[in-house]
């Protein structure tokens, strides 16, 4: 049995495909007609947008906007002006279109690699499968292709990229294998949107399996059995046929209201990243949206958004949910989201640095126009304002103050907007969380964004397989300023709701019902199974599972304690 990241959930029996890389190599060589080559490499890149336009509209078919989000952002990366430009002057010096185009994809790459931080190091994968496919054409190497995969197949690769998934017809394929990638990387995110089975990380796996071995694919322990027997097959078998049995049973919950088996009522939200996606929270029977991620808005574009520009986006998402909850996010760039036309340094710790709130506090007008066009939005909706990455009383003070002004010039226009816009925090750092009882006093609301909050929390980086172990929100720490921030929450009479992964988490929810949150906010995918794991607890049995995982001091202990009772 191998052994790897349990990435997407669900069991998957099947032949494996290996997916191999294309030789790509060539003979560098010096141009003299360095115009006659710049065409040759815009040309290619124009090749390679156009396909990967494609790419992302089956993605957006299959999965989503968000996951199709992945495949815009390669297009934005290769016509960055910065990487373009400098491959632009390699040219003029002489070098051919492909050893330009290495050499500084090759830069961009060691430098994403060298990242603290997971989030940035898949920069890295996202600039290596840019290179792949550039090169490729301007080779004339046919892409990898998975759609013609027949049904029952297990995808194999060291790295799954996304313009190869994009390619996935998903009822033909039964799960998953990479050698590389952990639970956020885009191989992780696109299995989960897809159902698929996944299990990353697996050591050598690409070059120990061949084509049309058997291999069992168990994404919800991280294990993968080559060639079983008959009798694990058949045990296998029924694991999955439980698993799909219970997915569809799923489906007796929709339209219910969320309540624990004792009566206390929750409200469950979805995350969203564009005005889209908020049709995807309805059609999965989330009851509103306690994330919109705004910095969605601006990517993929050359300008700063306009204020009406984004009205419009924030207006149709309340729109699409007639009356429901819309927590919109304000803008949270730097760390791994980068827009190039804003302008930002190179920082060499970005999760520590100009980021977030820090960012839109130094760059006020900018600021404005987005809180204006919230405020002008919360007039077609319920719609509230959550700040990210408050650290200090101050910053909060500060953004509810542009908040004020941003009201004071509607009313000067005789411009309409919701007087009462609940302003919130979302905390995702130590700092948030030991002042929470200080917040709470101030803030209409807290989300705790429970990603970030451990990666803080525990001064670790998930991605960096060293530190990996340390990742988790069943650090008795963890636990405990999660708790802290939902019992000042409570005792401040403040909604506290949870956006990070740990909201979705079957072995964190009694804890949650126990510490009091009062919403929790997930992927669309997770609303229903969410619901039912609430309904399964009372407040009385949670409480005395929480009891006993707050005497426990280490997270295996907590783990294996839940797994027995959970």
């Amino acid at each position: 049995m191998l052994h790897g990241t349990a990435a997407s959930e669900g069991i998957g029996i099947g032949k494996v495909m290996l997916i191999e890389e294309h030789s790509l190599e060539y003979t560098p060589r010096t141009v003299t007609d360095t115009e006659a080559e710049s065409q040759r490499f815009k040309a290619a890149v124009d090749a390679f947008c156009y396909n990967t336009e494609k790419q992302a509209e089956n993605l957006r078919s299959s999965a989503g906007e968000k996951e199709a989000e992945i495949l815009a952002g390669h297009i934005q990366i290769i016509k960055d002006p910065y990487l373009s430009g400098e491959i632009e002057k390699l040219i003029a010096d002489g070098q051919c279109a492909e050893s330009a185009l290495e050499h500084m994809c090759d830069m961009f790459i060691a430098m994403f690699s060298a990242a603290d931080d997971e989030l940035t190091k898949q920069r890295a994968a996202d600039v290596r499968d840019i290179k792949s496919g550039v090169l490729g054409i301007l080779l004339g190497v046919n892409e990898i292709k998975v759609s013609d995969a027949p049904k029952g197949t297990v995808l194999v690769a060291r790295e799954l990229t996304p313009s190869v998934t994009a390619g996935i017809v998903k009822e033909n394929i039964a799960g998953i294998i990479t050698e590389t990638g952990g639970t956020t990387s885009h191989s992780a995110i696109l299995a989960r949107a897809l159902e698929i089975p996944a299990v990353l990380s697996v050591e050598g796996v690409a070059s120990s399996l061949k084509n049309g071995d058997t291999v069992v694919v168990d994404g919800s322990e991280g294990a993968v059995i080559v060639n079983p027997d008959d009798n694990t097959v058949a045990e296998y078998s029924k694991k999955r046929d439980a698993f799909l049995a219970e997915r569809k049973e799923l489906e007796n919950y929709r339209g219910r209201e969320t309540k624990s088996a004792s009566g206390e009522a929750y409200e469950l939200f979805c995350n969203i990243g564009k005005p889209e996606d908020a049709v995807k929270a309805v059609d999965a029977d989330g009851e509103g949206v306690g994330l919109f991620r705004t910095e969605f808005l601006f990517m993929d574009r050359t300008s700063i958004p306009t204020e009406d520009e984004q009205f419009e986006a924030y207006k149709k998402a309340a729109l699409i949910l007639k009356g429901k909850s819309l927590i919109i996010r304000t803008l949270d760039i730097g760390g791994d989201k980068d827009i190039p036309y804003l302008g930002l340094e190179k920082e060499e710790n970005p999760f520590m640095g100009f980021r977030a709130i820090r960012y839109c506090l130094k760059n006020r007008e900018l600021f404005k126009s987005q809180i204006k066009a919230i405020l002008r939005a919360s007039a077609f909706g319920d719609i509230k304002i959550m700040f990210p990455l408050i650290t200090t009383m101050d910053e909060l003070r500060e953004g509810k103050k542009l908040v004020a002004e941003c009201k004071a010039d509607l009313r000067n226009m005789g411009i309409n907007f919701n007087e009462n816009i609940q302003v919130g925090v979302m905390v995702e750092t130590a700092s948030a969380a030991v002042i929470a009882d200080m917040l709470a006093k101030e803030a209409d609301f807290f989300s705790i964004g429970t990603n970030d909050l451990t990666g803080y929390t525990m001064a670790c980086d998930r991605g960096n397989n060293d530190v990996s172990y340390l990742y988790s929100p069943l650090q008795p720490s963890v636990l405990r300023m999660i708790k802290r921030t939902i019992e000042c929450g409570v005792q401040n009479g403040i909604s506290v709701g949870m956006c990070g992964e740990a909201a979705a988490n079957k072995l964190m929810i009694p804890l949650l019902i126990s510490f009091g949150l009062t919403e929790f906010s997930v992927s669309a995918p997770s609303v229903l199974n969410v619901r039912k794991i609430i309904s399964t607890w009372t407040k009385e049995e949670a409480d005395k599972v929480t009891a006993k995982v707050l005497e426990m001091s280490t997270q295996q202990e907590i783990v294996e304690y839940l797994k027995s009772v959970v």
